[in-house]
């Protein structure tokens, strides 16, 4: 399944919402999303059903960036506390 997004310029944050699967051939497309979304970026992962490791990493930029991450499932979360401690 590919990954679909969807934004949505509300007042005070851009919502970007994604569905399917988070991969690294998806970045480069979300990236630019993001950017163009403005200093008030959300992930709404609500619908994301898979991730691979990149993924988790390119999330955990997007958080150390500042970018609000919405509706995350837990094992992706966890997955992404788990890869922080590896940094360090």
């Amino acid at each position: 399944m590919t990954l679909k997004i969807d934004r949505i310029h509300g007042k005070r944050i851009t919502l970007i919402r994604l569905s399917g699967d988070l991969q690294s051939e998806d970045f480069h497309e979300l990236k630019s999303e993001i950017e163009r979304g403005g200093p008030r970026v959300t992930l709404d992962l609500e619908e994301v059903d898979l991730v691979d490791v990149e993924g988790v990493r390119f999330l955990n930029a997007c958080k150390s960036a500042g970018v609000s991450i919405l509706h995350c499932s837990p094992y992706i979360r966890e997955w992404m506390v788990q890869e922080r401690g590896r940094r360090k």
